[in-house]
């Protein structure tokens, strides 16, 4: 039982990091070709280093911004599969999946933004900061659901063969 979830939570952990860096790479080059507001590499760098009372140039944006991103999104991406696991619900599922990925997204607006000094929906970003982070949520889920089903189905034909 045991090494099932830790094989799931780093399966998650590896999908969430790998759906994170293509998000925030997505983010990142929309917002220099100014197709969206903000990246997301900056804006956790900004709220990484003004919770921690320092400034940051650009370099220091993306220096506490990508390495933060990437954490959050495997810890978000580790979650999904061993919280899957203990309810008993299929963790391969797509339609479980594109709901948690809603619930992050949702999460996104109404709390990770206002709390990073986006304001209500990413306001202060602009006003389609909301449609922007959907997108993004979009790209999150397909990278994300593609790597469960790439590496997660070996991975548990292989935990289950250990027991």
């Amino acid at each position: 039982m045991m090494s099932g979830v830790v094989t799931q939570g780093f399966v998650g952990f590896v999908a969430g990091v790998a759906a994170g860096a293509v998000m925030g790479v997505t983010s990142d080059v929309a917002a220099r070709l100014r197709i969206f507001r903000s990246s997301m590499f900056v804006v956790d760098g900004r709220f990484l280093l003004r919770a921690s009372g320092m400034k940051g140039s650009s370099i220091g944006l993306y220096a506490a911004g990508i390495p933060m991103h990437l954490a959050t999104s495997g810890i978000f991406g580790a979650i999904y599969p061993v919280a899957a696991r203990f309810a008993g619900l299929e963790a391969f599922s797509s339609a479980l999946v594109a709901l948690y990925v809603l619930l992050l997204w949702l999460s996104m607006l109404f709390i990770a933004l206002p709390t990073a000094g986006q304001g209500f929906l990413g306001s202060k970003a602009g006003p389609l900061t909301w449609l922007e982070q959907l997108a993004l949520h979009v790209v999150f889920f397909l990278v994300y659901y593609g790597m469960l089903r790439v590496i997660g189905d070996p991975a548990t034909a292989m935990a289950q063969a250990i027991r």
